[in-house]
């Protein structure tokens, strides 16, 4: 049986990241910084390993920030429409971190844990 293959894309179409298999983890944050990278109370991602990337096509910038428990967060985004699609960082040297909504998969796996709960908006709560 083929291992399955997933494609993230930025909004407009500019910037993708093809990766094989499943992920290690599916996630939810509440930090204030992913609620600023993502302008929504949360962010929902997934980790891959590095060695799980298939394929990067497009432009992208990135830029790093730092994290409540002092390492860089590298975060890399479309040039043209600013869409944040993966992350790496210094906690995790073999993974990459990909925004689920990219994917445009409804059926994608649901987070597993909701991370910085204590900063979630009250009104959010993960079923």
């Amino acid at each position: 049986m083929p291992e399955i293959q997933r494609t993230a894309s930025c909004a407009c179409g500019g910037l993708k990241l093809t990766v094989t298999g499943e992920p290690a983890r599916v996630y939810a944050c509440a930090c204030l910084e992913c609620q600023r990278a993502t302008g929504s109370a949360f962010s929902y991602r997934a980790r891959f390993a590095k060695t799980a990337i298939a394929r990067l096509e497009g432009d992208h910038r990135s830029w790093r920030r730092g994290s409540d428990a002092g390492r860089w967060i590298e975060q890399s985004f479309c040039p043209s429409c600013g869409t944040l699609v993966f992350m790496t960082g210094e906690a995790i040297p073999e993974e990459i971190v990909v925004s689920v909504g990219c994917f445009a998969d409804p059926a994608f796996a649901p987070p597993v844990k909701l991370f910085w709960e204590n900063r979630r908006h009250g009104w959010y709560s993960l079923v």
